[in-house]
């Protein structure tokens, strides 16, 4: 018998070997039962934003850019030029704003106003941008820089414009900047010219009716005592203290009365809305040319300016506490 050896050369047994390894690998790959899952990324929350807190130093800036501006007397270049810098830090802000030009003796005169939220009624802070054309404390021939007597009140506002969340408050939130106050008594002007117009124009434009309302005046003073204004509202007047108790300041708001003021708050009080006046009255810079930003601090400016935020944010002070 004949035996037929069979000859296979070792490299037509290797390219077999690859062939069938190679078609094991192609049934793997696309055969999807075979596949791992495909993992999935789970979004991670988006974090919450660190909620914004009064910054005294911030505001003590805004002190001082106005008086960069030189005396803001009503109807000069320097007060067009402040009124113009605060429109444009609201509305960088995102605020809704508006101007609301009228003429008084001869001269012309700008309120400003910015809001934001909405609601039927409304809550008004307001303070007065305009400075005493003389000095006429200490030297009537000169103006008076009114680093406190007008800076002090704006820059808070300016501060809480950019700090302030206004949808915990529930209401439609103003800030008024006054023109007009501060000349009185000086070849027959009177004292709060700005409030009083706006306070009658209430309303004119589809402006909500206002609750409240709080001024702040001459906050800055580095020895800061705010006393009990004689006019303000009452009720509102010892929450907003006690709320500043509350948050250290009781060494600042001191709960006892002491001066009686005709200020911006009176146009309001007079149309039975609750009013308050935040005032340091006593200041021995008043209506003198030593009214310069070396005499107002940060920490003056953030207490007031904190107990207000706290105020519109977290407590329900924004409703009017009922008489005693």
């Amino acid at each position: 018998m004949m035996h037929h050896k069979i000859v296979v050369s070792i490299p037509i047994i290797l390219a077999l070997g690859l062939l069938l390894v190679g078609c094991s690998v192609h049934n793997r790959l696309t055969d999807s039962t075979n596949l791992p899952p495909t993992p999935t990324s789970t979004p991670m929350p988006s974090p919450t934003p660190e909620p914004l807190i009064f910054d005294g130093e911030r505001a003590y800036l805004w002190v001082q850019k106005q008086c960069d501006l030189g005396y803001r007397i009503t109807g000069s270049e320097a007060n067009r030029l402040a009124g113009d810098l605060i429109l444009a830090e609201l509305q960088a802000q995102g605020w809704s704003t508006a101007e609301q030009p009228f003429t008084y003796r001869a001269t012309p005169v700008r309120n400003l106003l910015a809001w934001k939220g909405e609601g039927t009624q409304a809550i008004l802070l307001g303070a007065h941008y305009d400075t005493r054309r003389a000095a006429d404390m200490e030297d009537p021939a000169v103006p008076v820089m009114g680093a406190n007597d007008g800076a002090s009140g704006v820059a808070v506002l300016l501060e809480l414009a950019r700090v302030l969340d206004w949808r915990a408050s529930g209401s439609r939130i103003y800030l008024a900047f006054f023109d007009a106050e501060d000349n009185g008594r000086l070849d027959g002007w009177d004292w709060i010219v700005g409030s009083t117009y706006m306070a009658e124009h209430w309303g004119e434009l589809g402006e909500p009716p206002l609750k409240a309302m709080v001024l702040l005046d001459m906050v800055g003073d580095a020895d800061q005592q705010l006393y009990y204004e004689g006019n303000s509202n009452a009720a509102l007047q010892q929450h907003l203290w006690n709320l500043a108790a509350q948050l250290g300041y009781d060494d600042r708001f001191v709960a006892e009365q002491r001066h009686t003021m005709l200020d911006d708050h009176i146009p309001f009080l007079q149309r039975g809305i609750d009013a308050v006046d935040i005032i340091d009255f006593d200041y021995p810079y008043w209506h003198t040319t030593q009214d310069t930003p070396d005499k107002i601090s940060a920490e003056s400016l953030k207490a007031v300016g904190y107990t207000m935020q706290a105020w519109l944010e977290n407590t329900t002070a924004h409703d009017t506490p009922p008489q005693p």
